[in-house]
This record gives structure tokens, C-alpha cells and sequence, in this order.
């Protein structure tokens, strides 16, 4: 039985959404919600006794409303057959017991006559346990209408304005600035750089505004064609009204590859932003570009970086290294829960370090560069997450010197394999991943080598932004600079001290994920 990796492609639907205000909401989440935020439990159902699970094959495909002809995404007639919402509810709970990587952990009072639909029972099937620093430590559970995600997995697209929006303040004063722009999108045609704060939209005060149906409607653009007016503070100080037409954007993962000149030797640069199907050629393309400038040293920007394949991730930290410490290595195995739900043997639980192009975005086994580095700093923060996890934690378990400098990464190391069944695709935790040292308990993230706060006031890849140029003094002192006490950084510090990511992104952007095997 071979392992089939899953091409996703590019999965970019910005999720920046404001809620209302008005008191409550703590840990800098008041105020502001993600944007497929799922039902929560109604309050303490009263002890029952199991309901029996079946087996998920039984029901699988048994929907309410089923689907009927043929799915224009894969070419097959819809698996789907009549059934009932209690079908769907059964399906879900033999799924959850049967692959979950904490199946065990998921509460035994549960009743799914408490919860109206198959989503609402869904968000409960989860363990409730916390991680050390008390956060859940299932926060990845999610779902998606299967004909949007593959339309997301599949087109590399997105509809909006090509904005990257940080929510430095979650709650009344708001504090939303931009992280970067999309190459060539309608934003970066307007000129709008980095650090640039939203002021008014359509007329409306960001900061303490009240109609946010309105600021919702005109930060996340539902259609192409969609125009909405935009006030705007540059980080002179500068003021000026814009007004943004969607677009249909394509994401360019890999950015800002260069080359900066140091007394030691000229050092790498590269702003990765999301382990897509397209960064494959983007990443080679980068390493072959460093390779001939002769670089001594690497900084990869993950700041921003959620995660996609792993693949990718694969392929960028066996191109970071030398062939002699990857060699025979594991780049991640899969460790499933004890039922071993896809049968697989070890060999086909464990991905290596890839040697050869996958054929995500380019010809599949063309051989991979190699820069040959035994160190690599990385560039990241609180939306640092999954995938881009998997490059450290890689890295790190084949002797390869790692140093972050930023913030705490987000603590991702688990995927999921996503299953439709009637036309809703569930993600639920059905693997963690470790290394070559059988590591892989990072749940509360990577601690930062250099603690330093996110500069909006410089470019990402400028020698003078705050975390790159720390990432340069650490590599020729050794050591980290002392912390700023400026006014920004201070808010900055705030904000990624409470370990939340303030990019407002889908959870789809924040994944390691894998297909299931056949």
C-alpha cells in the first residue's frame, strides 16, 4: 500500500474579521473572532450513558441531503447516498473514535441529540485537554464546505486585495496594520507598503468603530469587482484615502530572495510565506539563485509562514542542508493513535528528506540543490505554525543549529488527513509528527533563541528590521541584542507574549496535512 501525499495547492482565504465590541474577551482575543469560528457546546449536557459507535464504513456517505451526478472535481459519481442528519452524526462519531489521534480523551457524556446539526456535534468530538501552558491542547479542529476547499486546494487563488492584515490590538482601540502585499495585487498597485495602518474604512473608525457587519463586509471582500474606500496611515505618518478594488489574487509564496554582504561573508535572505504546491519552484529557484551568489549563511523569514505540505517543507530543509546529515534520515514520521487506523507500516508513516523535485510545481525528480549549511536562523512568531514547524524540528533532528529569533512559534506538531463525507470536509488531529530523534512534543511552539518584536516600521528582508538585523548581530556576535523599550515594540511584545497569532488567517492556511493512504 503506497502513501499518496496530497497536492494542495494554494490555500489562501484571508480570515481578518471583526466581531463587536464592548468589554469582555481576555488574552487579546476580545473583540475579534476567527473567521469559521465553530459552534460552541451548550452548557454542561446532564450525564448519559455511550451512545454505541458503528463502524464509519457503515454510514459513510448516508446524507441528509445527498449529492447527486457527477462531482466536477474528481470525475466520479458522488459516493452519496439518501440517509438522515443522525447518519451523518454517526458517521462522525465512528470517524472521530476510529482515527483521532486522541480518541480516547473525547468525553463519554457527549449525546448527539444535544447538537442540531453534524458541524456543531463535530466541534465537541475533541479532547479537552490543555497543554502545559494552558492552552486546549486541540485548538486545530475545523471544518470546510468540500467544494470551496477544493476550489481553495486546487486554484491558488483568492479573492480580495492582496493584503496581509496583522490585528496588533484585538479590542476597542483596535491597532490593524498591513503585514506585507501580495506582488502585482490590487494593493501593491496602490502602493500601500508594510506597517500601514487601517484608520476608516467606508467611513468608519477602525479603532473604536461600532457597525462591524460593514468593516467585515469591506476588509474580507466577497467578490471580484468589489470596491470599498480605505483610509490609511503610512508609517511616516502620512495620511491618504484609497479605494481597493478585489481582484482575483494568486499568492506568490517565495519572496524577496537576496543576498546581503556581511564582514564574514555575504548571508541569504528569503521571505517564505506558505508551504503551497507553487513554492516548490519558487524555493529551488531561490536556493539555485544563493548557491551561485555563494552565501555563507541563511535567514528564512517564516514569520508569516502557517504551513501547507509537507513535502515542501521537506524539500526546503533538504536543500537548508548537507546530504551527509540527511541521508537515511527521517525528515517527520507520522505517529497515529494506537489503532493504527490506516495500517500503515513504519516505512510508510516516515517521510525523508526529499532528494529530487515532487512535481508540485515543477518536472517531479529533478535533483534538489544543496547549499550545505550545519546552520540556518529563522525568522518567526506566533503565526510560524505547522509545516513551517516541521522545517525546524526537521532540521533540528538531524544536527542542523537552528536559532529563531521573533517570537514563540504557534505549536502545531500534528496534521490531519481530510475526509468528505456529504459535502462538508472535516480536518480533526490524526497524526503528530517527530524527527529524526523521535521529537516531537512541541505544543506551546519553539522558544525563540533572540525574543524580538515584530518591526512594522522597515521592510521584510531590510537589513534594519528589527528581527533580520538581530538575526545578523546573533550570527557575528553570539549574542542577542537587548530588547527596545520604544512605545511599538512594546505593543508588539504584547501581543505575541499572549502566544495568539494576530494574522486572522482560515485554518486551512495553518496546516500540515497528508491524504489518506490507498
Amino acid at each position: 500500500m503506497e502513501l499518496v501525499w496530497q497536492r494542495l495547492a494554494a490555500l489562501t482565504l484571508c480570515a481578518a474579521v471583526l466581531v463587536g465590541c464592548g468589554g469582555g474577551g481576555g488574552g487579546g482575543g476580545g473583540g475579534f473572532l476567527p473567521l469559521a469560528a465553530l459552534p460552541q457546546q451548550p452548557a454542561a449536557p446532564a450525564p448519559a450513558a455511550d451512545e454505541p459507535i458503528v463502524e464509519s464504513s457503515s454510514v459513510a456517505g448516508s446524507c441528509a441531503a445527498p449529492r447527486v451526478g457527477v462531482d466536477p472535481d474528481t470525475g466520479a459519481v458522488f459516493p452519496d447516498r439518501s440517509g438522515s442528519v443522525d447518519d451523518e452524526k454517526r458517521w462522525l462519531r465512528a470517524w472521530i473514535d476510529e482515527t483521532y489521534l486522541w480518541f480516547d480523551e473525547v468525553p463519554s457524556t457527549l449525546q448527539s441529540t444535544d447538537y442540531a446539526t453534524p458541524i456543531a456535534w463535530f466541534s465537541v468530538l475533541k479532547t479537552p485537554a490543555l497543554t502545559a501552558s494552558g492552552r486546549a491542547k486541540d485548538r486545530f479542529h475545523f471544518t470546510q464546505d468540500t467544494a470551496a476547499y477544493r476550489a481553495l486546494s486546487q486554484g491558488g487563488v483568492e479573492t480580495g486585495y492582496g493584503l496581509e492584515l496583522a490585528f496588533l490590538s484585538a479590542s476597542p482601540p483596535r491597532d490593524i496594520r498591513v503585514a506585507y502585499a501580495e506582488p502585482n495585487s490590487p494593493a501593491a498597485q496602490a502602493g500601500i507598503v508594510r506597517g500601514t495602518r487601517l484608520i476608516e474604512v467606508d467611513g468608519i473608525d477602525v479603532a473604536n468603530g461600532g457597525d462591524t457587519v460593514r468593516l467585515n463586509a469591506a476588509i474580507t471582500p466577497k467578490a471580484a469587482g468589489e470596491a470599498h474606500s480605505f483610509r490609511l496611515r503610512a508609517p511616516d505618518g502620512t495620511e491618504r484615502t484609497v479605494t481597493l478594488t478585489a481582484a482575483r489574487v494568486t499568492r506568490v509564496p517565495v519572496q524577496n530572495v537576496k543576498t546581503l554582504s556581511t564582514p564574514s561573508g555575504p548571508v541569504g535572505y528569503m521571505q517564505f510565506n506558505d508551504h503551497l504546491a507553487t513554492a516548490e519552484t519558487g524555493l529551488i529557484n531561490a536556493v539555485n539563485q544563493l548557491q551561485a551568489a555563494g552565501i555563507v549563511d541563511l535567514v528564512i523569514d517564516m514569520r508569516y509562514n502557517g504551513g501547507g505540505f509537507l513535502d515542501v517543507a521537506s524539500e526546503l530543509a533538504s536543500m537548508v542542508s548537507a546530504s551527509p546529515a540527511t541521508t537515511g534520515a527521517v525528515f517527520e514520521r507520522q505517529v497515529f493513535n494506537r489503532k493504527n487506523p490506516f495500517k500503515l507500516t513504519p516505512q510508510q508513516a516516515t517521510l525523508p528528506f526529499h532528494t529530487t523535485s515532487r512535481g508540485l510545481s515543477t518536472t517531479a525528480g529533478q535533483p534538489l540543490p544543496r547549499l550545505g549549511l550545519s546552520r540556518v536562523t529563522v525568522l518567526a512568531g506566533p503565526d510560524t505554525c505547522s509545516a513551517s514547524e516541521s522545517v525546524i524540528n526537521g532540521l533540528r533532528g538531524v544536527g542542523v543549529t537552528v536559532n529563531l529569533v521573533g517570537g514563540a512559534t504557534c505549536g502545531k506538531p500534528y496534521g490531519f488527513y481530510p475526509q468528505d463525507n456529504c459535502g462538508t470536509t472535516y480536518f480533526s488531529i490524526q497524526f503528530q509528527g517527530v524527527n529524526n530523534q523521535g521529537f516531537g512534543d512541541y505544543g506551546d511552539g519553539f522558544t525563540p533563541t533572540c525574543a524580538v518584536a515584530d518591526d512594522f516600521d522597515h521592510a521584510l528582508g531590510d537589513p534594519a528590521e528589527a528581527r533580520l538585523a538581530t538575526a545578523l548581530a546573533l550570527r557575528s556576535t553570539g549574542a542577542c541584542p537587548v530588547p527596545s523599550s520604544n512605545k511599538a515594540d512594546v505593543v508588539v511584545r504584547k501581543a505575541e507574549a499572549e502566544k495568539a497569532p494576530y494574522l486572522r488567517r482560515a485554518p486551512e492556511r495553518e496546516v500540515r496535512i497528508l491524504s489518506a493512504p490507498h
